[in-house]
C-alpha cells in the first residue's frame, strides 16, 4: 500500500520534539523548550488587523499569488537586495516548505546540502527522486562549505546540474555565510544554481546581511517568507524569488500550485500586503536585539573546554558539540538530556551530521516575547538581569544543561 520510497521516511524532528514537549508537560512534567524553533514574537497589530478585516475573503486567488501582493514583496525585495525585481519573479506559497518541496519534485539534477542542513531538504529530495550529495562543514568555516570543497565535488561530473541550497542566517548553526562570493564564483563553470533560504535574514545581528543573489542573480531562487521575522509561522505564508532566466521555473511551480494547494488562504494574502508594505523596522530591530541578548547570554554561560559552540550571529539557534561524552549516538544523548534534565534538544544526526559527532540543536526561544517587548521600550538595555526576569527558562534550562555536560 505505501510506497518503497516513503517507508523509510519519519515525521519532521523538528515538530516531533514540539509535540513529545507539549505531551510531557500534559503528564506536570517540567520541560525546557529548546528544541522547537518558533518565534516568540506576536506577529505585528497592523498586520493582525488587517487579518481581520479581510476574513470574509472567501475566493480562490490565483495561483502565484494575489497581484498585489506580489507587487508588494518585489518592491521590498528590491529594495533589500538593491535587485530589481517584478511582481512576476514571485511565487506565493503555504509557507516556503511547501515551495521547496515542489521544486525538488520539479528539479532535475542533484541536489547538494551542507551538513548542517535543516531537517526537510533531504526528505524533500529523497521524495522528489533527487540525488543528494552531502558536504560536511566545519565550525571554523561556520559550518559553510568552502568554495574548494564545493569544486571537488562540482569536478565528479561536470555535465550534471546541480542545485546547492544555502540557509543563512543557518538553521541549525546560527551562523552566517561568509565566502558567498567564492560560492558564486564557481556558477561560471559548472551547471550550478542556487537556493538561498532566507527565511531568517531579516534577524540577522549585523545589519550588512549579504545573500547569495547579490553575486549571482540569474541562478539563485530566494526562498522567505512571514514566520520568522513576522511571527507567523503558523499562518503558512512564504514565496520564491525567481530571476526571469528561471522562469520555466516559475510556470512550473504554477503548475504544480494548481494541482496541490491551488492557492494561499485569501485572508493570509491580504494580510502579508500590509507586513510588506508598512514600516515594522522597530518590530523587527526590537525582535533582533532581544534574540541576539539571550543568544549570547546562551552562549557566554554555556561555552567551556567541554561544550564547543559558535557565537550566535542571526536567527534562534546555536549548534553546541559536547566533547568527549560517550553516547553511541547524538540522538541518545539527547534522550538522556530529556530525561534527566528536562532539556529538549535536536540531535546533530538530524541535521546530516555523523550520530557519532554530539552536536545538538539549541533554540534560544522558550520565552514570552511580548513581556520582552514591553519591557524594552525606549531603548532599556537587555543585562542578565532582564533576561533572569523575562527568560526565566532560558537562564534556568541553560544551568541545567551545563550541569549535565560537567557531569558526564
Amino acid at each position: 500500500m505505501i510506497k518503497d520510497i516513503i517507508k523509510n521516511l519519519k515525521p519532521s524532528s523538528t515538530l516531533l520534539i514540539n509535540e513529545v514537549s507539549n505531551k510531557m508537560e500534559e503528564e506536570g512534567k517540567k520541560v525546557f523548550k529548546f528544541g522547537f524553533g518558533q518565534s516568540p514574537f506576536k506577529v505585528p497589530e497592523d498586520v493582525v488587523a488587517e487579518l481581520k478585516n479581510h476574513a470574509h475573503q472567501n475566493s480562490y486567488l490565483p495561483m502565484q499569488g494575489l497581484k498585489e501582493l506580489r507587487v508588494s514583496i518585489a518592491k521590498y525585495i528590491s529594495m533589500k537586495k538593491k535587485i530589481e525585481y517584478k511582481s512576476e519573479n514571485i511565487i506565493v506559497g503555504p509557507g516556503s516548505k511547501e515551495l521547496m518541496f515542489l521544486l525538488h519534485i520539479l528539479f532535475d539534477g542533484e541536489i547538494i546540502l551542507p551538513a548542517p542542513s535543516w531537517v526537510s531538504y533531504a526528505p524533500q529530495a529523497i521524495i522528489g527522486r533527487n540525488k543528494i550529495k552531502w558536504l560536511e562543514c566545519s565550525r571554523e568555516n561556520n559550518w559553510f562549505p568552502t568554495a574548494t570543497e564545493l569544486e571537488k565535488l562540482l569536478k565528479e561530473n561536470r555535465d550534471q546540474k546541480y542545485l546547492l541550497i544555502l540557509n543563512s542566517p543557518n538553521n541549525p548553526s546560527g551562523q552566517i555565510c561568509k565566502n558567498l562570493d567564492e560560492l558564486a564564483a564557481l556558477s561560471k563553470n559548472y551547471n550550478l544554481y542556487f537556493l538561498s533560504d532566507e527565511i531568517y535574514s531579516e534577524l540577522s545581528f549585523e545589519d550588512n546581511y549579504q545573500s547569495i543573489s547579490t553575486y549571482v542573480p540569474d541562478k539563485t531562487i530566494i526562498s522567505t517568507g512571514l514566520s520568522k521575522w513576522c511571527g507567523a509561522g503558523g499562518w503558512r505564508l512564504g514565496y520564491f524569488i525567481i530571476p526571469d532566466r528561471l522562469s520555466n521555473v516559475t510556470n512550473q511551480l504554477k503548475v504544480l500550485a494548481s494541482e496541490t494547494f491551488s492557492s494561499v488562504s485569501a485572508p493570509i494574502q491580504y494580510a502579508a500586503i500590509v507586513a510588506h508594505k508598512n514600516n515594522h523596522d522597530e518590530y523587527i530591530t526590537k525582535s533582533k536585539n532581544i534574540l541576539k541578548a539571550v543568544g549570547n547570554y546562551v552562549y557566554e554561560n554555556l561555552k567551556t573546554n567541554e561544550v564547543l559552540i559558535n557565537k550566535p550571529q542571526g536567527g534562534f539557534y546555536l549548534m553546541p558539540e559536547f566533547i568527549g561524552k560517550k553516547f553511541s549516538s547524538s540522538k541518545e544523548m539527547c534522550k538522556d538530556l530529556l530525561e534527566k534534565t528536562g532539556v529538549a534538544l535536536l540531535p546533530g544526526s538530524d541535521f546530516g551530521f555523523n550520530k557519532r559527532k554530539m552536536l545538538a540543536r539549541l533554540s534560544f526561544t522558550d520565552f514570552n516575547g511580548q513581556n520582552f517587548m514591553n519591557e524594552t521600550q525606549n531603548g532599556k538595555i537587555i543585562d542578565k538581569k532582564l533576561i533572569s526576569k523575562l527568560a526565566p527558562n532560558i537562564v534556568e534550562g541553560v544551568n541545567r544543561l551545563k550541569k549535565w555536560s560537567e557531569s558526564i
